[in-house]
């Protein structure tokens, strides 16, 4: 079995803000949703099927408290979750945040327009709100 290795796509679209039990929790460089991926450290998956059953029951924790905290930080109406792969194979999951107005409300985020990437204030606040209320 291979070690795990983080996509280059993935490394390159997004940033590395904590490791949690199983995955990566990684911050999407598109400033017009607060969008985060979960990406589980384990070689070689690319479905949900293909995780242990434990490792399915943490990825279902880590997902769910990070839906929370996100929902919390933004106060978003709708948060979208889910495991598209098409394009990139490596098993991981978006987590975004929506409301009424947003960029392509509500259309999905995937595919629209150019990404608008974060100013490093933005980015250092929205991370900074985040981690506090993971910690919570």
């Amino acid at each position: 079995m291979s070690a795990f290795q983080l996509d280059e796509r993935l490394g390159r679209d997004s940033d590395l803000l904590v490791r949690l039990g199983l995955c990566q929790l990684r911050l999407m460089n598109d400033g017009r949703w607060p969008w985060l991926i979960l990406v589980p450290e384990r070689a070689d998956m690319s479905e949900l099927y293909d995780l242990p059953m434990l490792d399915q029951q943490a990825l279902t924790i880590e997902v769910n408290m990070v839906a929370a905290a996100l929902r919390t930080i933004t106060g978003a109406e709708k948060i979208n979750v889910g495991a598209l792969g098409n394009i990139v194979r490596q098993l991981h999951i978006h987590v975004v945040a929506r409301k009424t107005g947003d960029a392509n409300w509500p259309g999905p985020v995937w595919g629209f327009g150019t990404a608008e990437p974060y100013d490093d204030q933005s980015r250092a606040a929205l991370t900074s709100k985040l981690l506090e209320a993971l910690s919570a």
